[in-house]
């Protein structure tokens, strides 16, 4: 007889499935669990009944008798030293022990439902007492010896042994209502643990009966089934599976090699659509590559015929400015303003397409000295403003001393320059820790920076002002987004504060290895950059909040 893909089946197992078997067991096991359950349900029962029992009633009933006869024998004691002596002092005991035999012959009564063994004997024999001794002698003036307590002794001792006798023959039959109570209670805990042995057996017969069921019908099948797939997993895809058992794990074999045939389709796919894109990852990096040689040969090759310019129109400005008419000079002056213009840009071009390229020297480096030489280099700007710069303790990073200078020379010298034109800028750089990242905010209470505008300053060569308004070519704040990144953290504009602007940024440590280092840059080998005429490439650091 065969089954899926012309397999036999093995015999025995051709009609039934793993959810018929594990019906079946399960509803079989049930049974019997049921049974045993309600048999050992019973035991329980028995075994908490009885010993509830014996701790709540017969213990403390034997307990309480004896408070009684210790509460009649303070009265007796009590009374018989008030015969004797009238002193008034006796007749506490005797009142007090009044008290607690009304309390423990109610407890009593209350423990054994009415029903305590001699209780009336009890009763009776103490009534006689009280009534014949010692409520007469109690009630005899104090101050001298009761004669009413020398006539009855002989008669009050026969009373009070009365009393004793019946305390004692109601106790002696509580500690034997306390020992049969006993005896049932250790004779139900053989019972019990005699049927929880059973019990234990019978499941250890039926965990016996699942397993043997479970490995010969679910787990050889799918042991054998795992093995197969495992193979495919470690990379033998042809390995063809052949499913084996019951129908539903034949089944679940199926499907599993139709998935091996399947996934043997998606990784040829895979692996072409992987070539493609190792292909366009490759053209991407050798573009960007491109793209930032260009962007410096193109600043770098252009200063020369560009200082032509400016020199010559420099020339024409002071040689012929004044002996033309005014259009002419206004053209001059408009052809020295662009050259001029034109400088400032290459060079912040050059600036930026340095970073992480040229200056990517990491070393351990005090910010608080980085940023008061940067205040240094802005004093003039600072002290023509009137300037109020504050700062947190900063702390030590690794990190290239060049690059830091460039980003707080950019975010000081933006602060200042874009304050408010009727009061002095005062501006504030913080520092705290925030994990393993440090995070900074430069806050001023200048002109302020929309919302709408938060992400834009960062994008080059974005201004949000007029060169007539600010000057500058709009490429700080790019630059100071790329070195933040060089240093593996982020930066940006803080929307909630309206009362000027506040840049925050955050700095790691020890930057990641490699952190925003181009390809050239990031390889072994990466050739440095040639020198200009005018110095070694570090460039002007520009002072832009526009981005």
């Amino acid at each position: 007889m065969t089954g899926e893909a012309g397999v036999p089946r093995p015999r025995g197992l051709s009609t039934w499935t793993t959810r018929q078997w594990l019906r079946s067991g399960v509803a079989a096991s049930l049974v019997v669990l049921t049974l045993l359950g309600l048999t050992g349900g019973w035991v329980l029962g028995r075994t908490a009944t009885i010993s509830e029992e014996l701790v709540d009633v017969k213990s403390p009933a034997l307990t309480t008798s004896i408070r009684l006869e210790s509460a009649l024998l303070d009265q007796e004691t009590g009374i018989r030293g008030y015969g004797l002596t009238g002193n008034e002092e006796f007749l506490v005991p005797y009142r007090q022990g009044l008290q607690d035999q009304k309390t423990y012959t109610a407890e009593l009564a209350r423990l054994l439902d009415g029903e305590a063994p001699g209780s009336a004997a009890v009763e009776r024999t103490t009534r006689n007492w009280q009534e014949r001794i010692a409520d007469p002698v109690a009630a005899s003036p104090a101050g001298a010896a009761s004669p009413l307590a020398a006539a009855r002794a002989a008669e009050g001792k026969a009373a009070f042994d009365d009393v004793r006798e019946a305390l004692a023959e109601q106790q002696e039959q509580l500690r034997a209502d306390r020992v049969e109570a006993r005896t049932d209670l250790l004779a139900t805990y053989d019972l019990r643990n005699w049927v929880f042995s059973a019990i234990a057996l019978v499941i250890l017969v039926l965990a016996g009966l699942v397993f043997e069921g479970m490995r010969r019908g679910i787990t050889t099948p799918l042991e054998k089934l795992g093995a197969d797939a495992r193979r495919v997993a470690d990379g033998d895809f042809s390995h063809t599976i052949l499913p084996s058992g019951p129908a539903d794990v034949r089944r679940l074999g199926t499907e599993i090699e139709s998935m091996r045939q399947r996934l043997l389709r998606e990784l040829a796919f895979t692996e072409q659509a992987r070539l493609l894109l190792d292909a366009q990852a490759a053209d991407l990096k050798r573009s960007n590559t491109e793209l930032e040689q260009f962007a410096y040969v193109a600043s770098h090759d252009l200063q020369e015929p560009l200082r032509k310019v400016s020199s010559f129109t420099q020339l024409l400005q002071r040689r012929y400015g004044g002996a033309l008419d005014a259009r002419a000079d206004q053209y001059i002056d408009f052809a020295v303003d662009g050259a001029n213009r034109m400088q400032t840009l290459i060079n912040d071009l050059l600036d930026f397409s340095r970073v992480g390229r040229v200056h990517h020297t990491h070393q351990d480096l005090d910010l608080d000295a980085v940023l008061k030489s940067t205040l240094s280099s802005l004093s003039m700007s600072v002290e023509e403003s009137g300037a109020v710069i504050t700062h947190d303790p900063l702390p030590t990073l690794v990190a290239d001393p060049t690059q830091m200078g460039m980003l707080w020379q950019n975010l000081i010298g933006n602060a200042v320059k874009f304050r408010r034109p009727d009061e002095a800028p005062v501006i504030h750089v913080s520092a705290e820790r925030d994990g393993e990242l440090w995070r900074f905010a430069v806050t001023d209470n200048g002109i302020g920076i929309a919302p709408e505008y938060a992400e834009k300053v960062f994008v080059i060569f974005q201004r949000l002002h007029t060169k007539d308004a600010y000057s500058g070519s709009g490429i700080g704040l790019a630059m100071c987004k790329k070195i933040v990144e060089f240093h593996g953290g982020t930066i940006e504009i803080d929307s909630t504060y309206t009362a000027g602007a506040r840049i925050v940024f955050t700095l790691a440590t020890v930057p990641p290895e490699n952190a925003g280092l181009p390809a050239d840059a990031a390889s072994p080998g990466a050739s440095p950059e040639p020198e200009t005429e005018s110095g070694t490439g570090t460039g002007q650091h520009r002072l832009e909040r526009t981005s």
